[in-house]
């Protein structure tokens, strides 16, 4: 009878609950809706942006792209550390009317600067600590992974998406239309956060005692927020250079390319899914966190090798693809389960801020090296700091 009720148990521990399953969900909803407004901008704005006073500028128009992601590098730790104490929905909301109203004064922006100034305040309302915050609240340790793995899956879905919507929405609405676009999504985001997603019991009292030093003098955090910051840094060098490598190999144009990454992501969630059900069950995040580092490490150094070679590059991207799912499931699980409950939404602050700063230097240091050293360049700097990482990583601590 005990044996039964043993083995009766153990699989119903590794299984989403109905409320875990509905705030997973729907957190993900959320995470993938606010990650398509903002990607939905990034593959047009700068020839879009043409038509509008000010869109030669090289400089505002980086300036436009850039601000959102500034904006919420600074905002990150804040707004964590008020998800600690005023709790994850209240911020949530908050920060949503603020990426609503920022879409609203670019969707009416007359000239580049005020484009800027919409983009800067959208990056005010920063709540991808918040989000994941609560995914953390919301599951047991047994399935926070999975949970996470379907927050850090919106982020390729919604990739791949803006590639296909962006191109359509500019070509039938105007650059304006789109920022409208935009501003629907986030009034999505508003409506999930203040209405569909359950509440989840809390313990304020201890977790409003949570310092920055907490997390700045704790290494394990440090190390996955290096990581994070390293992640997205390659991500976005590597796609200075690769939607113009895989138009010169396969002949795709921007409003093509979406063939391409289609396939690359799903291939890349197929693969991504055993590996993730393994490192639950098995609970071996710290060696599944390596191998995925060592993957990415090495598919990035074999891409200068196959750059005359469609095939070799498209399943390289699959693989890539593979360890980067792996890790945007694996990092923000091992934060939530690193971090004492004292002060997880403020770690989790710290951890998108590294992954808002990854993003911004990724571009810039794979725009100026691709300019100045070439697209194997671009590719040897992201592998160089993926072993970086990797040796950081091996010192990390087996979390319970």
């Amino acid at each position: 009878m005990i044996q039964a009720a043993a083995s009766a148990d153990k699989p119903l521990r590794l299984k989403l609950t109905p409320s875990e399953r509905r705030a997973s969900i729907m957190l993900a909803l959320l995470f993938a809706s606010r990650m398509l407004g903002l990607f939905l901008l990034t593959p047009v704005f700068a020839v879009a942006a043409q038509a509008i006073p000010g869109g030669n500028d090289a400089t505002r128009v980086g300036l436009a792209l850039g601000a959102y992601g500034l904006t919420q590098a600074v905002m990150q730790i804040p707004l964590g550390m008020a998800s600690d104490r005023y709790g994850r929905r209240t911020v949530i909301v908050a920060g949503m009317v603020l990426f609503v109203v920022g879409g609203i004064i670019c969707a009416l922006a007359e000239n580049v600067n005020w484009i800027i100034a919409g983009r800067t305040l959208q990056g005010l309302g920063a709540v991808s600590a918040a989000i994941t915050a609560w995914v953390a609240d919301a599951t047991r340790p047994e399935v926070r992974t999975r949970a996470m793995a379907m927050v850090g899956a919106s982020i390729g879905l919604s990739f791949a998406a803006s590639l296909v919507l962006s191109p359509m929405i500019v070509g039938a609405f105007g650059l304006s239309g789109l920022f409208w676009a935009i501003s629907l999504l986030g009034f999505v985001c508003l409506l999930i956060a203040g209405f569909a997603v359950p509440s989840v019991p809390r313990q304020e009292a201890d977790i409003v005692q949570a310092r920055p030093r907490d997390v700045l003098g704790h290494t394990d955090l440090l190390r996955l927020n290096f990581g994070v910051f390293v992640l997205h840094g390659v991500l976005m060098s590597m796609f200075i250079v690769m939607p113009g490598l895989l138009a010169q190999l396969g002949g795709y144009d921007s409003g093509s390319l979406w063939k391409v990454y289609l396939p690359v992501i799903g291939l890349s969630f197929v693969a991504m899914v055993p590996a993730v059900f393994y490192t639950e069950t098995r609970r071996v995040h710290k060696r599944a966190l390596e191998a995925a580092v060592l993957l990415m490490a090495i598919t990035l150094a074999l891409m200068p090798w196959f750059m005359d070679a469609f095939v070799g590059i498209f399943v390289l991207l699959v693989l890539f693809f593979v360890a980067f799912n792996v890790l945007e499931a694996l990092q923000p699980s091992l934060v939530s389960r690193v971090a004492p409950p004292a002060f997880k939404g403020l770690a989790l602050g710290f951890y998108n801020t590294a992954q808002s700063l990854g993003v911004f230097l990724g571009g810039v240091m794979g725009g100026l090296l691709a300019q100045r050293g070439g697209t194997a360049q671009v590719f040897w700097l992201a592998a160089g700091l993926s072993v970086l990482w990797l040796l950081t990583a091996r010192g990390m601590r087996q979390p319970k």
